[in-house]
């Protein structure tokens, strides 16, 4: 065996790199999947702070606007492995340590399927509990003025 087959076949390159060349996965891809893998939990109302969910609402506005997955979603990228930060917005009545459980399993389960890479921390912040009763900024009754 040749001194430079033998170190190709012992080197840990993980999945995303062969001897046919390599693959690099841009951040906002994890992103935008660890934010379809969270919006999918049960219990999760929204993402985004107040900030950024008042600039998503504003863009879901504008005709022919998409939306914008990777709100509230951070992440790092590295060559094997990836780390995601998540703020979210709870349904009311929903156990927060169950559905950070939940939004973790399915998050690393997502983006390992889908990437390859490995997950090594999910970090979830809970902003706010949506109430049933809330509207997602409208005001109820009677209008004040004409």
């Amino acid at each position: 065996m040749t001194e430079k087959r033998a170190a190709a076949e012992f080197k840990d390159d993980g999945p995303l790199a062969s001897d046919q060349g390599k693959t690099v996965i841009a951040d906002q891809v994890v992103a935008k999947i660890a934010g379809i893998a969270t919006r999918e939990v049960e219990g999760v109302h929204q993402l985004g702070g107040s900030g950024s969910r008042a600039v998503g609402a504003l863009r879901e506005r504008i005709p022919g606007s998409r939306t914008n997955y990777g709100q509230g979603v951070s992440v790092e990228v590295g060559e094997r492995q990836a780390a995601v930060d998540l703020d979210v917005v709870a349904e009311y009545g929903v156990a927060i340590a169950d559905l950070a459980a939940g939004v973790r399993r399915n998050v690393i389960a997502s983006v390992e399927r889908m990437t390859g890479l490995e997950v090594t921390e999910v970090n979830l912040t809970v902003h706010d509990v949506h109430l049933p009763d809330e509207s997602d900024g409208e005001p109820e009754g009677e209008p004040r003025v004409e």
